[in-house]
């Protein structure tokens, strides 16, 4: 579950309402084109946006459609009593996993981070997936908070932030981190664009925006830096450039849900609200890139 290509899908708005329909079909082409497993309710799935009783129905959604293909499921809250509530429905809607950001108003402090993981873990059944994202929560793990985290029972796995773009300078980031924490904690990257660096810097799996919504696009590229052939990742990746440069333009959910948008995996404006799309010069670039990508 914490080795390959974790895919996270949009969760699309239609009117103002989860559109059940449109997710089926985003979580369906998941499972096959064949991902390893299937992030629901992440960043990309505009967890922070919902109610408990719009993120339990996701959750039973995603397992039911998901079938053999492992689904781990986002809990992040403000309030830990809040974040417990929705591990409880993760678990019993039968999730393989679950995944918490350190969610925030006020800024915490390490421990404070720390206390939250120690609390949530204390009574949890499935494995859980740290999730660093500074760029959204404010807060940044440093390898020690990694070290204390990780050690706490049931924690499996560590989604980091993207890595150093310099190779070596990447593999001594993972090295670092996998020095500091258990042998069985697995070590995953997110970022899109530093997905390939990453592999083939150490992590053994990527927690993907843009796989969530043509995973077919980004298969090979996983499939090559963990089976041993670096270059053809690095190569992949380079191929997919004029998508990372519209991520890092404009948002990668932004870009993402402009893809499905255009591909009519989605209705239009399937962001909630104040979150807008983008506007149709930037739409217009994106249906070009779908097009040399041949993106689908």
């Amino acid at each position: 579950m914490f080795t390959g290509l974790s895919a996270f899908p949009l969760t699309p708005l239609d009117d103002d309402r989860f559109d059940e329909h449109a997710y089926a079909g985003l979580v369906t082409r998941l499972v096959d084109a064949g991902v390893d497993s299937i992030g629901a309710l992440g960043s990309t799935g505009s967890y922070a946006y919902l109610d408990r009783d719009e993120r339990r129905r996701v959750a039973r959604s995603t397992v039911r459609l998901a079938g053999r293909t492992p689904v781990i499921v986002g809990v992040g809250a403000l309030r830990t009593s809040h974040v417990r509530a929705l591990v409880e429905d993760a678990q019993e809607a039968g999730a393989a996993g679950v995944l918490l950001a350190p969610m925030s108003y006020q800024a915490l402090t390490e421990d404070e981070v720390f206390g939250l993981y120690e609390d949530v873990t204390a009574d949890l059944s499935v494995p859980l997936v740290v999730y660093d994202n500074p760029g959204t929560t404010h807060f940044a793990f440093s390898v020690e908070l990694y070290a204390r985290v990780a050690a706490l029972p049931n924690v499996a796995a560590i989604k980091i932030p993207p890595v150093p773009s310099d190779p070596a300078a990447a593999r001594a980031h993972v090295a670092a981190i996998s020095e500091a924490i258990p042998a069985h904690v697995r070590i995953g990257v997110s970022g899109d664009g530093a997905a390939a660096t990453g592999l083939n810097a150490g992590c053994r799996s990527w927690f993907s925006v843009v796989g969530g919504t043509v995973p077919e696009a980004v298969l090979p590229l996983v499939r090559a830096a963990l089976g041993g052939d670096p270059a053809t990742a690095t190569a992949e990746s380079a191929r997919l450039r004029p998508l990372w440069d519209l991520f890092a333009a404009h948002g990668s959910l932004r870009v993402t849900a402009a893809i499905a948008e255009h591909l009519g995996l989605v209705a239009p404006h399937c962001l909630p609200r104040p979150v807008q799309g983008l506007g149709a010069p930037q739409r217009a670039q994106v249906a070009r890139v779908v097009r040399e990508l041949r993106l689908r």
